[in-house]
Parts: structure tokens; sequence; C-alpha cells
């Protein structure tokens, strides 16, 4: 068994699917009048009933009863025509000897046909670990824990890869290393216990210098 866990967000992290999943705000609402840029970065990593209400807030107007649905409906359309891993993961993936699994806020299904299509699923096999499993969600860290606990590992061994800020708080109060992927144009300042990169080619050397400081 290797010595560290590596605990993978999925949307915007491992797979481009943060502008196809606000895309369908403005694909199915057409009077929101809000750039996808901006949705994609005010939304990354939230939990969808929150964005929902906000959404409802910024139209000043109830969504309908079944949006949630026709919205899910919609992105999943969207995710088997577009859905594509993000650069240099699949390779990232290739070259990683550690023991690793998917921790994500969205629900098992959309996780597992995220991977799918993707072609990332025999990176991860049964190692999927959803918030709706366990009803809470980042930047609370109990999706962290329990993944680390199915997994058999210490917070202390695990090192979560995320790359929205929610995401980031909730690995930190699970008392785990953090790494944020973020585009080399962002602008977002982190404090100096967060690793921060910009491109995924570059996370196995983080890994092993990481790996080095965590006992066997």
């Amino acid at each position: 068994m290797t010595n560290i866990c590596v605990l993978f967000d999925l949307d915007g992290t491992l797979v481009d699917s943060e502008a196809l999943c606000n895309q369908a705000f403005l694909d199915l609402l057409p009077q929101l009048d809000l750039p996808l840029e901006q949705l994609t970065e005010q939304y990354r990593g939230k939990k969808l009933a929150h964005i929902l209400i906000d959404l409802e807030q910024h139209l000043n107007a109830p969504l309908p009863p079944d949006f949630e649905n026709t919205y899910r409906l919609h992105v999943s359309k969207l995710f088997a025509r577009n859905l594509r891993p993000i650069a240099g993961v699949v390779t990232m993936l290739q070259q990683l000897e550690y023991t690793k699994c998917i921790a994500s806020s969205g629900p098992l299904q959309k996780i597992k046909q995220a991977l799918k299509v993707s072609d990332l699923a025999p990176f991860f096999g049964i190692n999927l670990f959803s918030s709706y499993q366990i009803n809470s969600w980042k930047p609370e860290p109990d999706i962290f824990l329990y993944a680390e606990m199915r997994m058999g590992f210490s917070p202390q061994q695990c090192v979560v890869i995320e790359d929205s800020e929610v995401g980031i708080s909730a690995a930190k109060a699970a008392g785990m290393a953090a790494f944020h992927y973020l585009p080399a144009t962002s602008t977002i300042q982190l404090d100096s216990t967060v690793t921060r990169f910009n491109d995924m080619s570059l996370l196995p050397r983080l890994l092993a210098q990481h790996s080095e400081t965590v006992p066997r």
C-alpha cells in the first residue's frame, strides 16, 4: 500500500464539465442575462440546491417545479456529446502510483457518467464517493472524511486535488493537504498552506515531493 491516498474532485478538476453545467442554465433559462464565464466562476463547486436558490433571486421569479430534473437531464445530454478530460489528466493518471479515489459533491450517477464518457472510469474502479451518499456538501469536510475512512487512510495521509475554493476549505477542515488546480490566469489568492498548480503534468512530481513528508 502507498503511504498517501489522493482524493480527486471531479468537475473542473478531472473533467472539463463546469462550463457545460452552467451552459445548461443558459439553455434552459433564456431570460438569464449572465455570461457563461461569470456563471462558471460564481458557481464553481457549489451545491446545486444553493445555485438554484441564487438563480431564483437573480431572476426574481421561481424556477419551474421540475427544473432540477430537467436540468440534470440536459446536463447528461451535454456530457454525452461534449465532455472531455482536463488537458493532461489521462497522462497524469497513467503515471500515478498512489491509491486514489473520487470525492465529489455530485450525484453518483453523474460521477459514473462523467468518468465513462471521458474514459477515466478504469483509473478509479469502485472508489467513487458522493456527497449525496452522506447528505453533506463542501465546504463541510464530511465527504473527504467519509472517503478516507472507506479507503482505509488517515486524514494526515490524504491529499485532496480540487479546483474550487469550497473544496479547498473542506479539505483543510478535514485536516488534509490541499492542492488547488487553477488556470494560470486566475487571480485567486491562496494562503501558504495550499499548493497551487496550473498544469496536470506537474501533479505526479508534486505528489512525490509531498509523499516524502508523510510517514510510511
